[in-house]
C-alpha cells in the first residue's frame, strides 16, 4: 500500500512538472502544432515584460499601459470566435497574435514565423488548466452580409439607441457615454469604450463580420456584452452598418443619416 502512494505521489509529481515546464500542452492552427516549451522560450522573450512571468498581466510594463495586459491565468479572453463564457478556439488566440487588438498596447506579432505563433499559443494555454478541463464551444455561426444602405444604417441607428448602445460609446460613437467614466473590466481597472470614429479597425478586428462576431460573443472581461439573444441577425447587421458609418475613413460614412431622436 506504501508503495503504490509513493507511486501515485511520484506520479502526481511528475503530472506537476509536466505542467510547470509548459510541455503538457499543445495547439493545433491548420496542419502546424504548437509545442509549449519551444513557446516558452518565445514568451520569455517578447510576452513577459507586459503579461508577466505568471501569465497574469503583473509584467514590468503593465502600470504604465491603458488597458491592462490580458491574465491568461482567468482563461478570460475578449477576442474569440465562439460564444460568451467559453474558452476560444486555438485559432482565436493564434489570430490574437497575428493582428494585435487595436488601441491597445498588444501588437501584431505577425513578423514572427507562423509555427513560433503557434508554439505561442501552446504556452499561453499552459497559464490555465481551463484549457485541460474544458472545451471550446463550437464557434457562432455568421450569415451572409445584406447590402450596405441608407435604410440600414438608419435601422441600426435607432438600435444603437434602443439597445443603450449610445450610454458606453456615446450617441456620436466617440466613446464618451454618460456611463463611460464609470466602466470598469473584471479585474477593477478602468476601461474606455471603443471610439468607432477612430478608423476602419476594431478591437478584434476590421472587417464588417468581425464586428458582426463581436456583438454575438461579446468582449469577455470587458462590459462589452453579447447581444446574442438581444438582436436577430439581420438587425445585428444593420448595428455593424452603422457602426461603420461613424467612420470618416470609410466612403459609405458619407450616408446621410437622420439624427437620433427625431
Amino acid at each position: 500500500m506504501l508503495i503504490k502512494l509513493k507511486r501515485a505521489g511520484a506520479a502526481a509529481m511528475f503530472i506537476t512538472l509536466l505542467w510547470s515546464t509548459g510541455s503538457a500542452q499543445e495547439s493545433h492552427i491548420g496542419k502546424l502544432s504548437g509545442n509549449a516549451k519551444r513557446g516558452k522560450a518565445l514568451y520569455q522573450r517578447y510576452c513577459i515584460f507586459c503579461h508577466g512571468t505568471d501569465g497574469d498581466g503583473r509584467g514590468e510594463s503593465a502600470p504604465f499601459l491603458d488597458p491592462k495586459p490580458r491574465d491568461f491565468t482567468k482563461a478570460v479572453f475578449k477576442c474569440r470566435s465562439t460564444p460568451s463564457g467559453s474558452l476560444p478556439l486555438d485559432s482565436d488566440l493564434y489570430d490574437t497574435i497575428s493582428r494585435g487588438i487595436h488601441a491597445s498596447g498588444m501588437p501584431s506579432w505577425s513578423p514572427l514565423l507562423r509555427q513560433e505563433r503557434v508554439d505561442l499559443v501552446a504556452y499561453i494555454k499552459t497559464f490555465s488548466s481551463a484549457f485541460q478541463e474544458e472545451k471550446p464551444a463550437a464557434p457562432v455561426e455568421i450569415p451572409s452580409e445584406p447590402p450596405f444602405t441608407a435604410e440600414s444604417v438608419q435601422r441600426g441607428a435607432e438600435l444603437f439607441q434602443s439597445m443603450n448602445c449610445w450610454s458606453c460609446h456615446g450617441k456620436d460613437g466617440r466613446g464618451h457615454g454618460p456611463s463611460a467614466a464609470t466602466l470598469t473590466d473584471s479585474k477593477g481597472y478602468p476601461i474606455t469604450p471603443f471610439d468607432f470614429t477612430s478608423g476602419s479597425r476594431f478591437k478584434c478586428g476590421e472587417s464588417d463580420r468581425d464586428m458582426f462576431r463581436d456583438l454575438v460573443t461579446g468582449l469577455d472581461g470587458t462590459p462589452m456584452p453579447s447581444f446574442a439573444g438581444a438582436m436577430n441577425s439581420d438587425q445585428r447587421w444593420d448595428v455593424v452598418h452603422y457602426i461603420r458609418s461613424l467612420s470618416a475613413h470609410k466612403a459609405h460614412a458619407k450616408l446621410k443619416i437622420e439624427p437620433i431622436g427625431k
